[in-house]
């Protein structure tokens, strides 16, 4: 007898096996499950876990790390502005700064020379250390003996009422023939590669 609830055979030619044992891909005619990947082909509909690749193109890498690339700065030691000073020319213009310094105190009757090391300091200041340093010094020291210069001059002046103010000016005299004479003592050293500070100065240029 047969058992009415007995499942009836299948028939191989009407349902050809799927999977890999078929040669047909497998989900062949339908859909895979929600989720579940095809298996030749992984994180298909879905991010693949962190590190994980698309086969060869690696996952969510960037250039330099994920990092913008570096910008093109100029070549180490190259002025994006003016040209630095050689080391000749460096010592040249340091030197110039107190020669003109002591020009102008003779020029100016000790009130000038602080010009030519000012204008020195704010051409050369980025382009040479040495000048930069000396330029600096000199124009601290020539703006000290104008200020000397015409302080003396106005107490002069002032004192002049009382018949004692006359002996001020020849010290205002004094003091600028010093700023001539240091000027030419510093022009010399420098000239010989060597740094020159002066015995006195108020530093108002730092």
């Amino acid at each position: 007898m047969t058992d009415p609830n007995a499942q009836p055979p299948v028939d191989p030619s009407q349902n050809p096996p799927q999977g890999p044992a078929s040669g047909q891909p497998p989900y062949a005619g339908q859909q895979p499950q929600p989720g579940q990947p095809y298996p030749d082909q992984p994180y298909q509909g879905q991010q693949p876990p962190p590190g994980q690749p698309y086969g060869q193109q690696p996952y969510g890498q960037q250039p330099y790390g994920g990092q913008v690339p570096p910008q093109q700065y100029p070549y180490q030691g190259q002025q994006t502005g003016a040209a630095p000073l050689t080391q000749a020319e460096d010592k040249q213009w340091a030197s110039f700064a107190h020669f003109g310094g002591a020009l102008g105190a003779f020029l100016g009757a000790g009130t000038a020379g602080w010009i030519a090391p000012l204008i020195i300091y704010l051409v050369f200041k980025d382009r040479g250390p040495f000048t930069r340093q000396e330029s600096k010094e000199a124009l601290n020291f020539q703006l000290t003996v104008t200020i000397y210069v015409i302080g003396l001059y106005v107490l002069g002046a002032i004192l002049a009422i009382i018949l004692i103010g006359f002996l001020l000016w020849p010290l205002a005299w004094i003091v600028g023939v010093l700023g001539i004479i240091f000027g030419i003592i510093a022009g010399v050293k420098v000239n010989n590669g060597e740094a020159y500070r002066y015995f006195h100065a108020i530093r108002m240029v730092k």
